[in-house]
């Protein structure tokens, strides 16, 4: 937790009258975690969806993604290296190196398109607009190097193979350094403790904190991320692991966990930077409401992103997926046949932050009078202020504690991200609706 004084101690102030308290606080003398971003997951061949759509609509779908003034403006893209779904048109795994070579210790034989599922491609769309936060993450290692034989169905890493493994996951990063694209953050695991019938393999928290003793010192230069977990509560024991083990918790930077199996309830067992690193709700079908009682609305991401942040002390949150097809809980829905997409509320539920709060930023302590208002505050690197208030209530809230030249921007069944009047120091909050306060 990082903690200091900056000039102003408390944004939020007493209103008319002062026997009552505020209807916000914002003490700037706690500060909390620093923000490393908010971001999206394209793996699993998502993008030739994007692909398929006209010039004109792939722009308006990055905007929508990755600009500042016209979407979400996300900071984080995370990458899959060798993994798509089983039963499915995406039920194709690319590997850098898809035959043995022969043993762990003969020379690897990699092979390199420069595509990789187009995932090159938006990688570099997202750099355009000014990402500088790609994460590489692996489902499997090619079978050859696993027990079972398959890069499916779970299985473990055949202790032989560890180096190469680890050599594999590095020229992948050099791989994409040559097209122009620096991979910062570097994972080896994905849901470890959860045998999928797609790309999938099993570590222990003590397998993993092994691992991550040998790819560190190969990947200098490049953040280990671990481990991925199916839960968060699950993803304690992987963090637990590493950190009892000084040689693996000297080489991973950041601790990852999934919130399917369990959401976040409170942080890792850690010091490092933590990011929920994937998660979108259960559900079949096609869902584009802001407040439906569905579980897959924007409201359940806003709430979702707010205890995250509050909770978990999260530094990073990942989404999944930016846009996939059908009935998808994705934060689009692309369809490659009809040329069409469609958007979500769930993408402005995550634009409200990830628009505002950028990399860098760090969480003050914020609290509110009125338990149905969910608040959160951070200030970022060039001094502007950052308050996010999700009313979960059915009544309108004033506050009357804003600071300096602000705006703020209503998301809810009928907004998204619009621009609502500031009069003097005080602002509305509407019922069921995620307000963003930006001060200056």
């Amino acid at each position: 937790m990082l903690r200091g004084v900056v000039a102003v101690a408390l944004l939020g102030v007493p209103a008319v009258n002062p026997s009552q308290p505020p209807a916000i606080t914002v003490n700037e003398h706690v500060r909390h975690q620093q923000i490393d971003g908010f971001g999206i997951s394209q793996a699993f061949r998502r993008n030739e969806l994007l692909e398929a759509l006209s010039e004109t609509q792939q722009r308006e779908i990055l905007d929508l993604w990755f600009d500042r003034r016209k979407g979400a403006g996300f900071s984080i893209l995370r990458l899959g290296i060798g993994s798509s779904p089983a039963g499915s048109p995406y039920d194709h795994m690319v590997s850098i190196q898809p035959e043995d070579p022969g043993g762990p210790d003969a020379p690897p034989k990699y092979v390199w398109d420069g595509d990789d599922n187009s995932q090159v491609w938006v990688a570099k769309a997202a750099k355009a607009y000014g990402v500088r936060r790609f994460y590489a993450d692996a489902w499997s290692a090619p079978g050859y190097m696993k027990d079972n034989g398959d890069d499916k169905n779970g299985g473990t890493l055949k202790p032989e193979w560890q180096r190469a493994y680890a050599e594999y996951l590095v020229q992948y990063t050099r791989f994409y350094a040559k097209e122009g694209i620096r991979i910062t953050d570097l994972g080896f695991t994905n849901e470890p403790d959860w045998t999928a019938s797609y790309a999938s393999m099993r570590f222990t928290p003590e397998q993993a904190a092994q691992f991550a003793k040998v790819l560190g010192p190969i990947a200098r230069g490049v953040d280990v991320v671990c481990c991925d977990s199916f839960g968060w509560d699950q993803a304690k024991a992987y963090s637990a692991a590493i950190e009892a083990d000084p040689e693996a918790r000297r080489w991973v930077k950041t601790h990852t966990g999934h919130t399917y199996a369990s959401p976040v309830d409170g942080p890792l067992p850690t010091d490092r930077h933590t990011w929920m690193s994937e998660w979108n709700p259960n559900g079949s079908t096609w869902d584009e409401s802001w407040d439906d009682g569905s579980g897959q609305d924007g409201m359940t991401i806003a709430s979702a992103v707010h205890d995250a942040l509050t909770l978990g002390n999260v530094s990073g949150y990942v989404y999944w997926l930016g846009g996939s097809r059908g009935a998808t809980r994705a934060l689009m829905q692309i369809d490659d046949q009809a040329k069409t997409y469609r958007v979500s509320k769930r993408l402005w539920a995550l634009a409200a932050y990830s628009r505002f709060i950028r990399p860098g930023a760090v969480r003050l302590e914020a609290g509110a009078a009125d338990p149905a208002l969910k608040v959160s505050a951070f200030r970022n690197a060039d001094g502007s202020r950052v308050v996010e208030v999700l009313n979960t209530g059915t009544a309108p809230v004033t506050w009357q504690g804003v600071r300096g030249r602000a705006t703020a921007y209503v998301t809810d069944e009928a907004n998204s991200l619009t621009p609502s009047r500031v009069r003097g120091r005080t602002v509305t909050l509407p019922p069921r609706a995620l307000t963003t306060i930006v001060m200056r």
